[in-house]
């Protein structure tokens, strides 16, 4: 099989909180005026990206990497991950703000939910003026005042809040509480997991007039009550060079402001790479095809690749491997 640069096509997420970015600002071919979620690359069950370039068009990523296996993810992915796809790949638009949750780590989620936990990061790509996060505390808490400012309805007042811009980057780990503003287009990279501790909805209603569900049982051994500055990371923007953004053991991500062509030596990488482009457009080459790519989209590079070749006369990429 030649496995030449991939993309998928996108899995397409309504949300009580979706908005039309995904389409206005990243192209996406949609109707519905709450889409909240583009999944890019994913090996969710019920959730499987499907090749959508080249001879292999149609194949699932599943069928790849039962065919593939070291060849597409690298013989240190197999041996961690076996033939699981370790990261699933998002763009995100809020138009309202999203729930407040948190996810719970490697240990809880396997004894719970048998799943991987759900470290993961986001990419500021478009920001209404004004625009937030909520990341964690402003303050260390315990588990009783949590626990009454739910009863109280006063959870809001205990959040951290962040003002962002286009650029701006932040690593949430596990445990910490957090939710996406209204206002805010990102991208997001994390561990395969669709687990979720919704706790906070703002008393919003869906479609059908319900509440939706919380967790606030499953949450209360799986929130980091300490009040942390660890989640914005501040990543150099040299040109045509590769800035490290995040290293963590379940991804590393580089930023690549890229003004002309790049060519990288990836034959000791071990490890699939994947680029999300979030600005810009540019051309990606490996030994067995090439492929275009342009704001919001993403190309999946097999890790039997030996060099990448990047072309292009101005894009910005998250580059991601394990």
């Amino acid at each position: 099989m030649t496995l030449y640069p991939l993309k998928f096509k996108p899995i397409l997420k309504e949300r009580l909180w979706g908005g039309t970015k995904l389409k206005d600002v990243l192209g996406k071919s949609i109707e519905s005026n709450i889409t909240g979620e583009s999944w890019e690359l994913s090996g969710v069950d019920g959730d499987i990206s499907e090749v959508a370039n080249g001879d292999l068009k149609g194949l699932s990523l599943q069928t790849l990497i039962a065919q593939e296996g070291a060849k597409l993810l690298g013989e240190n992915v197999v041996e961690r991950f076996g033939k699981d796809f370790p990261i699933l790949i998002k763009f995100i638009d809020a138009k309202q703000d999203l729930s407040i949750q948190l996810h719970p780590n490697d240990e809880l989620a396997k004894e719970r939910h048998n799943s991987f936990g759900k470290t993961e990061m986001w990419y500021v790509m478009d920001a209404d003026p004004g625009a937030k996060l909520i990341v964690g505390f402003n303050k260390d808490v315990d588990k009783e005042e949590y626990v009454k400012s739910l009863e109280n309805d006063t959870l809001l007042e205990l959040m951290n809040y962040e003002e962002v811009a286009e650029g701006d980057t932040f690593f949430i780990n596990t445990g910490k509480i957090h939710a996406i503003g209204a206002g805010v287009l990102l991208a997001e990279i994390q561990q395969t997991s669709d687990i979720t501790y919704r706790v906070f909805d703002f008393n919003r209603r869906d479609k059908n007039g319900n509440l939706r569900e919380l967790h606030t049982d499953l949450a209360l051994d799986a929130i980091d009550y300490t009040k942390k500055d660890d989640f914005k990371v501040d990543y150099a923007h040299q040109s045509d060079e590769v800035n490290q953004m995040v290293d963590c053991p379940y991804f590393k991500t580089n930023f690549l402001h890229l003004t002309e062509n790049l060519q990288q030596d990836v034959s000791q990488r071990d490890s699939f790479t994947i680029y999300m482009c979030v600005g810009g457009e540019a051309e990606i080459r490996n030994e067995s095809g090439n492929v275009s790519i342009q704001k919001g989209e993403t190309v999946l590079v097999a890790a039997s690749s030996q060099s990448i070749e990047i072309l292009t006369q101005g894009a910005k990429l998250l580059e991601v491997t394990i």
